[in-house]
């Protein structure tokens, strides 16, 4: 599913229009990326949580050549269901 489809379907389940769907998909993602940023933590009951993971620096080899390389630190997004949402794939 396309985040696309993901605004058909809510356009369609709520009887809205499918710009105020798609207002809607929009805000609700870029809150997530917001409290990201800022550190938070996520947790939206029962479907998972989504948080921020930091990652070391470290070298690495390009596999192509296997010359070493520095990988720089980063941050990354994380997600972990919850237990609704594996029950429901089980």
């Amino acid at each position: 599913m396309t985040k696309a489809d993901l605004i058909d379907s809510l356009a369609r389940r709520a009887e809205m229009p499918r710009q105020k769907a798609e207002e809607i998909v929009n805000g609700f993602l870029d809150d997530i990326v917001a409290a990201l940023k800022n550190g938070d933590k996520i947790n939206v009951s029962g479907f998972g949580t989504f948080s921020i993971s930091e990652r070391k620096g470290r070298t690495g080899r390009n596999p192509k050549t296997g010359e070493a390389i520095e990988i720089a630190p980063s941050r990354v997004a994380k997600f972990k269901a919850g237990k609704i949402l594996k029950e429901a794939l089980s």
